[in-house]
């Protein structure tokens, strides 16, 4: 039986896009056809121009020589192997201490308030001093006391530079999100009998956690990155071995296999926090 005549015009009334959602829709495919039009008219501008520079030549022949790729890279990647050892037993050690600091910070007990100093301390010193020279002050200073192998070891002092430095950032990071949580959730934890603890254990800290994923996400993409800088104590990671390629060859094309193998990681890390910051976004509205 065919529904009533009514019933039919209002069912195809519901379905039919609206004047605003037609005029959104050609308003979205407009932009999208301008954005590919102004990239590849930049795309090919460079692909045009940058070949008839002067230099370029020359340029072609130090940087993106075929050759040279083709015969340093497997070593790059092999290299590459210690930079990704490096961060994975730097990455847990420093999410462990940088929530600590963070929860030193948050005590509200007078009689732990050396450990909020501890915390403050802490971080203003280490998020005041550059990477690098916590690197070298660390890394040659403590080998420097004659300690027995393997605790001389540029390996061991150099992770703990890192550590010690991105265990600051984390922490703040950590802080501003227990500090997101508002105060009546810990006032009604505490009317349902709940202890300070529990109340940052099982309250605070997950949505704490939940909420500054992405930034923690951005430090930890910058630490994959900063490994590089213990080359300059003695590890023999992606790019010192790029600098023995290059010094082999007299040629810079490693430096640029090595900045591929880098981006190889960083970017689908980089677009995975722009994901989990797109969806926490989403959650809120």
């Amino acid at each position: 039986m065919n529904p009533p005549v009514g019933a039919r015009t209002a069912t195809a009334s519901t379905t039919a896009p609206t004047r605003r959602e037609l005029y959104e829709a050609r308003m979205r495919r407009r932009s999208i056809i301008i954005a590919a039009a102004s990239t590849l008219g930049v795309l090919v501008t460079c692909l045009v121009l940058v070949p008839l520079a002067p230099g370029w030549e020359a340029v072609q022949r130090s940087f993106f020589n075929g050759e040279v790729f083709a015969q340093t890279f497997s070593g790059l990647l092999a290299a590459f192997v210690q930079n990704v050892a490096i961060f994975a037993w730097c990455a847990p050690i420093i999410a462990i201490l940088g929530l600590a600091i963070a929860l030193c910070r948050d005590v509200r007990s007078p009689i732990l308030f050396p450990l909020r100093l501890f915390g403050a301390l802490y971080t203003d010193v280490f998020r005041g001093l550059p990477v690098i020279l916590i690197i070298y002050l660390i890394g040659f200073g403590v080998p420097g006391l004659g300690l027995p192998r393997p605790w001389n070891s540029p390996y061991i002092w150099g992770s703990l530079a890192l550590v010690l430095v991105y265990a600051a950032y984390v922490a703040e990071v950590f802080r501003s999100g227990i500090e997101s949580i508002h105060e009546s959730q810990r006032a009604a934890a505490a009317s349902l009998g709940l202890s300070d603890q529990d109340t940052m254990r099982f309250v605070v800290l997950p949505q704490a956690i939940r909420n500054v994923m992405p930034a923690n996400m951005n430090l930890f993409i910058a630490l994959q990155k900063d490994v590089a800088l213990l080359s300059f104590i003695g590890p023999v990671e992606i790019f010192r071995q790029a600098g023995v390629y290059k010094s082999l060859f007299a040629n810079f094309t490693p430096y640029v296999g090595a900045a591929l193998i880098f981006l190889a990681i960083t970017i689908p890390a980089t677009r995975y926090a722009d994901y989990l910051l797109h969806k926490q976004t989403r959650r809120r509205t």
